[in-house]
């Protein structure tokens, strides 16, 4: 039957189905991380904008995440509900919660970029703007552009986990990566060619989003394990309420990141001002855009172990909701293995090409002051990386089981409590080195929790397994 025809989530191998979709998924969330990081290594490489062009891109680069949080939210949270529904057998459910998830989708894109064109010299000071006034100059012109294109940004990303709980990873990855594959194309025509700067950079991510945007419109209309129609399109609020909070985790794991950001950019300012080398006017800048491009290689990173994990959503909702205990636990115990493996690789890299990492983003052409503290920020800053991205595996697997509370709490806790709290703490001891702490000290803690979650999650499962192994014995 058609509202079954997810079926072979219950029974394909569970090692076979994550490469199936967490490939794809990893790809998605990579290219879409790296159209900020491709404008900041194009910015970085171009002599007339160079650390100052860096700097303004990291002043930015949060108030993406807000859009990113609002998207992911909707459609995360949609995704969950959609693949539940299916394994349940409830289709009506599912076209309805797509439906209402794209109306809230460019409703809120739409008042979000209102916010930003109308307070946007608050909003960037807020962010560390005035590091210097180069800088301010730079990230203004960026931002305006980039607050045009958020619509497009936002709707693209929220169909994206939509269009895999309808079954269709690759169509999902292929949208992002020719957005992607746009923004690389026009980076260098506008900002080498053009000399257009950051409004060229800004542009170019623009044009992207536009056609990511447009196949998941297309795709919407080409669905295949669920069918739009008319009455789909309406904030169908029960639906909303049921969604929104499975989607709550995505939206604060995202939005607590801009609130770190926030944190240590002003710390960065702040305590920076204070340092013998880069409270010079000359070098001022500096700190503020090489954390930024410390914080994008984790990007990289963490893209990787979130795509591992929401890829997995799918899967994961539709056996809970199928009564397949034994394979939702099969698959959780893979994850975590593969998340380990993630951060054990990005540890290596971190730790032994720091110097040839810096390089990728105009290290030439700045001070020997630039690299030392390039290379100082990437080994303290990610030291801690297979924690966190276990950390990150385990909130993700929780939200999939519907399990949005305690999802939400482990974010939460990570990312405002101790995120927030050590940015805005160790600096006060440790100068500038203490941001830099504020990363690791947060993911030991976290892995705590995450530790006595993980343990509880596998006896839940397990204890249910013992509950429906009658029933799976009879159906063999």
């Amino acid at each position: 039957m058609e509202q079954r025809s997810n079926a072979f989530l219950e029974t394909e191998r569970v090692g076979r189905l994550m490469r199936k979709y967490a490939i794809p998924c990893i790809i998605s969330l990579l290219v879409a991380a790296l159209y900020n990081i491709v404008d900041q290594i194009f910015i970085a490489n171009a002599s007339y904008l160079g650390s100052y062009g860096n700097a303004a891109n990291t002043v930015v680069f949060p108030l993406t995440v807000v859009a990113l949080a609002i998207a992911v939210m909707i459609g995360d949270g949609c995704c969950a509900f959609v693949s539940i529904s299916l394994g349940a057998n409830r289709p009506e459910e599912a076209h309805k919660s797509i439906g209402s998830a794209v109306i809230l989708c460019v409703s809120s894109s739409l008042v979000l970029t209102a916010v930003y064109l109308i307070f946007m010299d608050g909003i960037l000071a807020l962010f560390g703007g005035h590091v210097n006034a180069e800088t301010f100059r730079h990230a203004r012109e960026y931002f305006f552009w980039i607050a045009l294109g958020a619509p497009f940004y936002m709707f693209g990303q929220a169909m994206n986990p939509i269009i895999r709980s309808d079954g269709s990873p690759r169509f999902a990855m292929v949208t992002t990566v020719l957005g992607a594959v746009v923004n690389i194309i026009f980076d260098p025509i506008f900002i080498y060619g053009f000399k257009w700067g950051m409004m060229g950079a800004a542009v170019a991510t623009v044009l992207g989003q536009i056609l990511t945007a447009a196949l998941a419109v297309w795709y919407l209309c080409h669905m295949k394990a669920v069918k739009l129609d008319r009455g789909s399109f309406r904030v169908h609020g029960n639906l909303v309420r049921k969604y929104i909070p499975l989607g709550v985790c995505s939206f604060l794991a995202q939005i607590s990141l801009v609130a770190a950001m926030a944190a240590i950019n002003n710390m960065i300012q702040k305590y920076g001002a204070l340092d013998a080398v880069f409270g010079q006017a000359l070098y001022a800048q500096i700190p503020m855009a090489v954390v930024g491009i410390v914080m994008k290689f984790f990007q990289i990173v963490i893209s990787i172990a979130i795509g591992i994990a929401a890829g997995c959503i799918p899967i994961v909702g539709y056996n809970i909701g199928a009564k397949r205990p034994d394979r939702a636990r099969e698959l959780f115990d893979k994850l975590l293995i593969a998340e380990a493996a993630v951060g054990l690789i990005a540890l290596v890299i971190v730790e032994l090409f720091p110097r040839q990492l810096i390089a990728i983003f105009g290290a030439a052409n700045e001070s020997v002051y630039y690299t030392s503290f390039a290379i100082r920020s990437f080994r303290i800053y990610l030291c801690m990386m297979v924690l966190a991205t276990v950390n990150k595996g385990t909130f993700i697997y929780l939200q999939a089981m519907g399990r949005a509370l305690e999802s939400t709490l482990l974010s939460m806790v990570r990312e405002v409590a101790f995120g927030v709290g050590f940015a805005l703490l160790l600096p006060r001891f440790f100068g500038l080195d203490g941001v830099l702490y504020s990363m690791p000290v947060s993911d030991v803690l976290t892995f705590v929790i995450s530790v006595a979650l993980i343990i509880r999650t596998r006896n839940a499962l397990n204890a249910e397994m013992g509950a429906v192994k009658p029933a799976l014995a009879m159906q063999g």
